[in-house]
């Protein structure tokens, strides 16, 4: 990877230690400050968010409200200055809109249009604005997890989001709770902004390399991501079944540790079953954490199903209950993908 290549926005870095590497270009705390109007279009109203790269503004389509549109506000995505000046900056925005757009779906974000500021050339994105708590800051109301009902409700969505995804050939990349929201309207997922193409999909579309630095999230990286292997499904399912455990039991499953940390110290020889799991889902999890693309042991779908089922019995940790008095509803992952929007 060259020095002249950023990662992602909105996410935490994990700098990989080569030795040949140049030293990581240090990101400023928050962007530039952009106009009141930006691109001659968007009135910037507030900063939502900043991450290692960029930030996220809640801001008012000047356009949509001229012609009488009762919802003109959009989120806007843009990269810092300093990583504006890269070359392959406007490349790499451009790559989340391109696989996002892909995506037409109720669980997935929408995102609108991709454009470049005439005035400063600062690449932006505008996607739907959201309204809601992330699951990160559910859980951080929720310490000690969330009862069967809930969780399951949304497990259900994010694996139906994570399988259309798939189904697409669309690999997210950093799964995490941050990048899930419980919006007024049902469950997102967003910020594909590490996502890459499957093998053959897009194959016009830049495929970004992380020679030399990966910006996964390390305690939701699969390990071969973290030894510098490509992003797969496997990796994808590995981070979802991480979630899927914090939301269940409040806390990470491998103590907020990375996969190489939590490997060396046998962490997952002690894991046990969360008390607001039933006993028939925990093998998805177990599985997930332990298929690699080599294996493919797991897939979103197949991890879907285990939720789709409503036991009839206890729950508790480690339990060894029979799961046998169940009934199934229909699971919302074995629907045939939507058609992706249309460009």
């Amino acid at each position: 990877m060259s020095p002249q290549q950023p990662a992602s926005d909105l996410t935490y870095f994990a700098l990989a230690a080569t030795a040949a590497a140049p030293p990581p270009v240090e990101p400023r705390a928050a962007p530039g400050a952009l106009p009141e109007v930006f691109a001659g279009r968007y009135r910037i109203e507030r900063l939502l968010g900043v991450g290692g790269m960029g930030a996220v503004y809640r801001a008012r389509d000047l356009l949509r409200e001229q012609y009488g549109d009762p919802q003109p506000h959009v989120a806007l995505k843009t990269l810092s200055e300093d990583f504006a000046e890269y070359p392959d900056a406007s490349a790499l925005l451009y790559s989340e809109y391109a696989l996002t757009t892909r995506l037409s779906h109720r669980h997935v974000v929408r995102l609108y249009q991709f454009d470049v500021d005439p005035t400063s050339q600062r690449a932006f994105i505008t996607l739907e604005l959201l309204k809601g708590p992330t699951l990160d800051e559910l859980l951080a109301e929720r310490p000690g997890g969330l009862p069967w009902d809930e969780l399951r409700e949304i497990a259900l969505a994010l694996l139906e989001a994570l399988a259309y995804s798939h189904g697409l050939g669309v690999l997210h990349g950093d799964l995490k709770p941050s990048n899930v929201m419980l919006a007024d309207d049902g469950l997102r997922l967003f910020d594909y902004g590490l996502g890459q193409p499957m093998e053959g999909l897009l194959p016009g579309l830049p495929r970004l390399c992380r020679n030399r630095f990966s910006a996964w999230t390390p305690r939701y990286a699969a390990l071969e991501l973290l030894d510098g292997g490509e992003l797969t499904a496997a990796a994808d399912l590995f981070a979802v079944a991480c979630v899927l455990y914090e939301l269940a039991s409040g806390s990470h499953p491998f103590r907020r540790l990375s996969a190489r940390q939590a490997k060396a110290m046998e962490l997952d020889r002690s894991l046990q079953c969360p008390r607001h799991l039933p006993a028939h889902c925990w093998p998805a999890l177990r599985t997930a954490w332990r298929s690699t693309k080599r294996s493919g042991r797991s897939t979103s779908r197949g991890c879907c199903k285990p939720f789709a089922v409503t036991p009839r019995i206890a729950c508790g940790a480690g339990s060894d209950a029979p799961t046998d008095d169940t009934h199934t509803r229909k699971s919302p992952c074995s629907l045939r993908p939507m058609k992706p929007a249309s460009a």
